[in-house]
């Protein structure tokens, strides 16, 4: 039993902050949320899945160099009500989902460091469609994230949501081989509108911040072993186009770089346990490696996932 997309599960409030070396934007979506199963969509009927975890990292530059007296640590908890129906779109079951997202984060930027409390970004999606044949499970499906998080325009320290409108259109698929492997990938690419409140070193009156489109995927390769499973799972995550302040491209470091492009590459391991009542739990833990532009450091996710 498994939910297809775990979409925007929760608005790390890490990963929902900007900084000065860093793109203003941020992640609505927590990169690694998906792993086992990540493209079985669960059969009809309604269920809940609640993400609970812990982020710590650095800011790091252009060039991959921690960024002096800049990091974040946060804790999150997202509550997520999935809908899979009886209703077909070209063979597959239509569903939709909803994602309400709670941040605690403690972040310090050169001035000092301060914390904040509150609501993230919500993520809808009306439009999820799965297909299921034998060994192989696969699903489409279109978020959107809504600008409703805490956002306080030039102070990142007390900014939870991103504070732009995005939508996220996505694949995922999964696996299952008959001797208990299974590989899954959640293929993402999130298209970013414009925070029309920024404040900051590129704008130090209020101003329009555009952050680049990202392609980003999550992936698992692991093993089953009667209810239990073992494996490796992990993120990647590429800025495709440039950041703009106010309708020019920002420059970055190194010089021959553009728009403050952020990367990131994560792996660590995981384990799944399923109860005969259909209870899904895993945990992870997720090392980044190999950041540009943004926050580098370990991510820790824990996820129930229950029929109602």
């Amino acid at each position: 039993m498994k939910i297809s997309k775990i979409a925007a599960a929760v608005a790390l409030g890490a990963l929902a902050i900007g900084g000065a070396h860093a793109k203003e934007g941020g992640d609505q979506y927590p990169n690694g949320a998906e792993t086992w199963l990540g493209g079985a969509v669960p059969p009809p009927g309604n269920y809940f899945i609640n993400y609970f975890g812990y982020y710590s990292g650095d800011l790091v530059d252009g060039s991959g160099n921690k960024v002096a007296g800049a990091g974040v640590d946060a804790w999150f908890n997202a509550f997520r009500f999935v809908h899979t129906s009886e209703h077909k779109i070209l063979g597959g079951n239509w569903g939709w989902h909803v994602i309400v997202p709670l941040v605690h984060q403690d972040v310090a930027l050169g001035a000092g460091s301060k914390s904040k409390f509150g609501l993230g970004d919500i993520t809808i999606d009306p439009f999820i469609v799965s297909w299921h044949s034998k060994n192989w499970h696969w699903a489409i499906g279109l978020d959107i994230n809504l600008p409703v998080g805490a956002y306080k325009s030039g102070e990142p320290r007390q900014s939870i949501g991103a504070n732009y409108w995005s939508l996220e259109p996505l694949f995922a698929f999964s696996y299952m081989g008959d001797t208990g492997w299974e590989v899954s990938s959640k293929i993402m690419y999130n298209m970013k509108g414009k925070n029309k409140d920024y404040v900051g070193p590129f704008s130090p009156v209020e101003g329009t911040y555009e952050s680049g489109d990202e392609l980003h995927l999550d992936y698992l390769v692991g093993k089953r072993f009667g209810p239990w499973g073992v494996g490796l799972s992990g993120y990647y995550l590429k800025q495709t186009t440039n950041d703009k302040v106010n309708g020019q491209t920002i420059g970055a470091t190194p010089f021959w770089s553009e728009g403050r492009k952020g990367e990131v590459f994560a792996i660590g391991p995981t384990v799944s346990y399923t109860t005969k009542g259909g209870v899904h739990l895993t945990a992870q833990w997720n090392h980044e490696t190999k950041a540009e532009n943004r926050f580098e450091g370990d991510k820790f996710i824990v996820k129930l996932i229950m029929p109602l």
